[in-house]
């Protein structure tokens, strides 16, 4: 069976799983820092609403019907900006394309909702996200010659295409 795409929110309990193991991998990478937060705390920031449409999204990747993958996004500060959130692929599951596919799919969706920027973080000690980000045409908001560890996050940028919700206005509009 082919994986399939479920929107749903991140209250979800078929989510639960996937985001027990986000929050067992952010603490065994950054619980050693001093004063920072465990990482339920800033998971569970962010109401669940911000993740629904028509301003957010929370997906799931789905095979046989499990969640290996997800991601989200949800207004950001800027006007038509989303901010990316939640990025992630089961352990066992990685070096398959699945975090590029979910990043891609949100992009889509996004240019749906109406959104033209992309905004997203990712931490210092994830060389693996900035390698995907920069993949995928996200522009880093720090500078490149600095050791990444001497941030506490990386941000990165992206310009969508023009929103598809307008291009569809557009369509209707009578000739």
């Amino acid at each position: 069976m082919a994986d399939q795409f479920f929107s749903t929110s991140p209250a979800d309990p078929l989510a639960q799983p996937l985001i027990q193991d986000l929050i067992r991998e952010y603490d065994g990478r950054y619980g050693d820092i001093p004063g920072r937060d465990p990482a339920v705390v800033e998971l569970h920031r962010y109401p669940p609403e911000l993740f629904l449409p028509p301003r957010g999204r929370f997906l799931l990747v789905l095979r046989a019907g499990e969640a290996i993958a997800g991601g989200a996004f949800m207004p950001h500060a800027e006007e038509a900006t989303a901010e990316v959130k939640r990025v992630w692929a089961r352990p066992d599951l990685r070096r398959q394309g699945l975090a590029a596919r979910v990043v891609m799919e949100l992009e889509r969706l996004a240019r749906l909702q109406g959104y033209t920027d992309l905004y997203l973080t990712t931490g210092s000690r994830q060389p693996e996200a900035v390698r995907l980000y920069r993949s995928l045409a996200y522009e880093p908001q720090f500078d490149l010659n600095v050791d990444a560890t001497k941030f506490s996050l990386l941000s990165f940028r992206k310009r969508l295409a023009t929103p598809l919700s307008a291009l569809a206005d557009a369509a209707a509009l009578p000739a």
